[in-house]
C-alpha cells in the first residue's frame, strides 16, 4: 500500500508547472533542432539533386559518394563522430569555430543536415529524374535555355511528385532527433529522462512525450496532405 501510494503521489507530480515548463523547454529545442536541419537541408540538397543527374563523373560522382555514406551509415554513429570528432581536429580550439561547436546543438544541428540533405538530394533527384520527355523537349522546342527549363519544369514538376516521400523524411527527422539526447541536448527525450530522474515514473514521463511526439506527427501528416492536394489540385476532374 506504502508504494501505490507514493506511485500515485509521483504520477501526479510530474505535472506540475515545474515539470510542464522543462517539457515545453524540450519541445522548443526540438522544434528548432528538426526545423533549422530540414530547412538548410532542403537548400542544400536542391543543388545537389541537380548536380547529381549530371553525366558528368566529376560533378555527379562526388555527390553520390556523400550521399552513399550518409545514408549507408546509422544517424547516432554520425552524430556521435561529429560530436567527438570535431573536438580533436588540430588548432579548431584556438579559432572562433571552437566557440560555436563546443555547445552540442550546433554538432548535432550538423550531423542532422547532413544526414536530411542526402536523403533529400536523392528524393529530388529521382523525382527529377521522373519528369516526362515530352515537358522537356516542348521547353526546347519553346527555345528555353537549361536553367529557364530547370526553374520552370523540372524543379516544379519534380516539387509535385516528391513531395509525399519528402512528408516522410519530414517525420523520419523528427522521430531521429530523440537520439540528441545522448550529446546532452535537452530536447523533449531528454526532457523525459530528465523527469524519470527526478521522480522515477518512467512509464509517466515517456508516455508524456511519445504523446507529445504523436501530436507533432499528426500535425505533420495533415499540413502535407493540405499541401499534396494543393499541388495537385489541377489533376482533380472539373466540375461538370
Amino acid at each position: 500500500m506504502p508504494e501505490m501510494i507514493t506511485n500515485w503521489l509521483n504520477t501526479h507530480e510530474i505535472f506540475t508547472a515545474t515539470t510542464i515548463l522543462h517539457y515545453w523547454s524540450g519541445l522548443v529545442t526540438t522544434v528548432q533542432l528538426v526545423f533549422l536541419s530540414l530547412i538548410i537541408g532542403l537548400v542544400l540538397s536542391v543543388p545537389l539533386a541537380v548536380m547529381r543527374t549530371s553525366r558528368n563523373l566529376l560533378i555527379s560522382g562526388p555527390v553520390w559518394v556523400y550521399t552513399y555514406l550518409f545514408r549507408g551509415t546509422p544517424l547516432l554513429i554520425q552524430l556521435y563522430v561529429i560530436y567527438y570528432g570535431i573536438g580533436v581536429i588540430d588548432g579548431i580550439q584556438d579559432t572562433f569555430w571552437w566557440d560555436i561547436f563546443k555547445a552540442p546543438f550546433y554538432p548535432a544541428l550538423l550531423a542532422f543536415v547532413l544526414n536530411t540533405a542526402a536523403y533529400t538530394t536523392e528524393i529530388i533527384r529521382g523525382a527529377m529524374v521522373a519528369t516526362p520527355q515530352g515537358e522537356i523537349e516542348a521547353a526546347k522546342a519553346y527555345g528555353m535555355s537549361w536553367f529557364k527549363r530547370l526553374r520552370r519544369i523540372v524543379l516544379p514538376s519534380a516539387a509535385r511528385r516528391a513531395v509525399q516521400a519528402y512528408s516522410n523524411e519530414v517525420i523520419f527527422m523528427l522521430h531521429a532527433s530523440a537520439i540528441a539526447s545522448v550529446v546532452t541536448i535537452v530536447d523533449l527525450t531528454g526532457a523525459a529522462r530528465d523527469i524519470y530522474s527526478r521522480f522515477y515514473a518512467p512509464f509517466d514521463a515517456f508516455i508524456a512525450v511519445a504523446l507529445i511526439y504523436m501530436a507533432l506527427t499528426f500535425t505533420l501528416i495533415f499540413c502535407f496532405r493540405k499541401l499534396e492536394r494543393h499541388l495537385l489540385r489541377h489533376l482533380k476532374p472539373a466540375n461538370g
